[in-house]
């Protein structure tokens, strides 16, 4: 049943229907991770986890011997939450999930050229302003852009992004 849904949506959005998610997904990056940043400061009150080194600071005399709080919310909290609340943890988990994607595929492209162009998207630059960094021409600009989308597609089950795109229509 979800699978020929899913086919059926597919289908709809034409040939070149997954190359344009895919890249609206890379394009969508640069203001996902900074809204990722803001949930967890509304959610939490610190933009994201704390980085592994900082976790692992010895502590000394007293302090050492209290109990540690967790910044990630209990079952009993989750449940205690309002609707708003619920609805940015579904929020913020939708977006992590999407920039961890766009960060893991940026391994499948082989050429520096293509990671660079990546990076550039990512980095939220416009076509424009990639080509004229990279000293490209907008053809070249674009054909290089075509072949990162059809590499990133082709590879589908190694792809991150294709694979977030798939469950984000399964799960809808």
């Amino acid at each position: 049943f979800r699978v020929v849904d899913m086919l059926k949506c597919f289908l709809k959005r034409g040939p070149g229907g997954m190359l344009k998610e895919i890249e609206n997904v890379i394009s969508d990056y640069h203001w996902m991770s900074r809204e990722v940043d803001r949930l967890y400061t509304i959610l939490w009150g610190s933009a994201g986890p704390k980085p592994f080194s900082e976790r692992l600071i010895a502590q000394y005399g007293i302090e050492a011997t209290l109990p540690k709080g967790s910044s990630i919310k209990s079952q009993a909290e989750l449940e205690a939450m309002d609707r708003r609340e619920r609805k940015l943890i579904e929020k913020l988990q939708r977006y992590e999930a999407m920039t961890t994607a766009v960060e893991k595929d940026r391994d499948l492209l082989e050429e520096e050229l293509h990671r660079t162009i990546y990076d550039c998207m990512m980095d939220g630059m416009s076509y424009r302003a990639i080509g004229k960094h990279l000293g490209i021409s907008r053809g070249k600009f674009y054909r290089e852009k075509e072949t990162i989308l059809n590499t990133l597609s082709q590879k589908d089950q190694k792809s991150h992004i294709v694979q977030f795109l798939r469950n984000e229509k399964i799960a809808v």
